[in-house]
């Protein structure tokens, strides 16, 4: 099926209200382009350490909505217009230019998963996604099943790689390592952590589909619900949920595979979670934040181990 895109040239200020009288006239979901820079908490929600330079903000934006046959094309040109026209009489607009063009249907959320294949990991770790063709295994290979859906972790970043390789240093072979996973996205170090013989994981993440997805994805790779508990909280900005998973015991290994940014403020916060001898494994942190991860972690009472290197991307182990 075949959409009709209707962009509509104006300014930043007239964005909210022309969202507004779009809505009321039908349209389900609009697309927003400008250039206004990202707010602290945008940047938070994004997960990521660098960010592309912007051109500065210029006052224009862009508003895309696509329709189907129901609307008419026409019609809701004629009425955008009637409407700019009056919003003109108390605000800034802009051009008010309308053009119109043709897309395809597609599944945007999912069309990434075609490039997305069977890969290897480490000497006997393979990653598995759901909707590919069977990897090709060898006796004594440890077989990852994984379907991230919205979630951060399909295993072929360099932060997480670095993860597993540390994982598999540290968790004892004799069934007795209990993990938890700051921040577990699609569970992947979860269920690697399981895989390698952990006796139980613990992830935690602030994000409610990332819960979802890593319960699924360990139910997916057969670990009994018995093993793991996933839940939804923020350790570093909930005194009560922090307590709360301190009261639940503490565990030999914490994994966090987040940002050099959020690692920082973990770092103080982390330590009740720790057994005495336990370690905390951070990784997600470019090269240009090592040295600032390295004193938060010093800061804070953490000796650190040791540091690998990936890329431009590094993770170190402390305790």
């Amino acid at each position: 099926m075949k959409w009709t895109k209707v962009t509509i040239e104006t300014t930043t200020a007239a964005t909210d209200m022309l969202s507004y009288v779009l809505g009321e006239y039908g349209v389900e979901g609009i697309e927003i382009e400008d250039k206004i820079p990202l707010s602290e908490a945008d940047k938070k929600a994004m997960f990521i350490d660098i960010l592309p330079e912007l051109p500065p903000d210029d006052g224009i934006a862009y508003i895309s909505c696509y329709i189907d046959d129901k609307i008419d094309t026409k019609e809701l040109c004629q009425y955008i217009g009637e409407q700019l026209k009056e919003m003109s009489e108390y605000m800034e607009v802009g051009t008010g230019r309308i053009s119109i063009g043709e897309t395809e249907d597609k599944d945007w959320m999912n069309n990434w998963k075609e490039f997305f294949h069977p890969f290897r990991l480490e000497d006997n770790i393979v990653i598995q996604p759901t909707w590919t063709e069977e990897a090709e295994v060898k006796p004594g290979d440890v077989v990852i099943q994984i379907d991230p859906g919205t979630a951060f972790g399909t295993g072929s970043h360099e932060t997480t790689k670095l993860c597993i390789a540390n994982l598999k240093k540290y968790i004892r072979r004799d069934g007795s390592t209990e993990v938890l996973d700051a921040g577990c996205g699609s569970g992947i170090l979860s269920i690697i952590a399981m895989k390698l013989g952990a006796k139980r994981v613990y992830g935690i993440d602030i994000d409610e589909l990332a819960v979802k997805a890593s319960k699924d994805n360990l139910l997916l790779n057969q670990i009994s619900e018995e093993d793991f508990d996933i839940v939804k909280g923020d350790v570093i900005g909930d005194k009560a949920f922090a307590e709360s998973v301190a009261k639940i015991g503490q565990y030999d290994i914490v994994v966090a595979n987040i940002l050099a940014d959020v690692i920082i403020p973990l770092s103080e916060v982390i330590r009740p979670f720790m057994k005495e001898n336990g370690v905390f494994i951070a990784s997600g942190i470019i090269n240009t934040k090592e040295t600032a991860v390295k004193e938060a972690l010093l800061m804070n009472g953490f000796e650190i181990l040791e540091t690998t290197y990936m890329g431009e991307w590094l993770s170190i182990v402390a305790n």
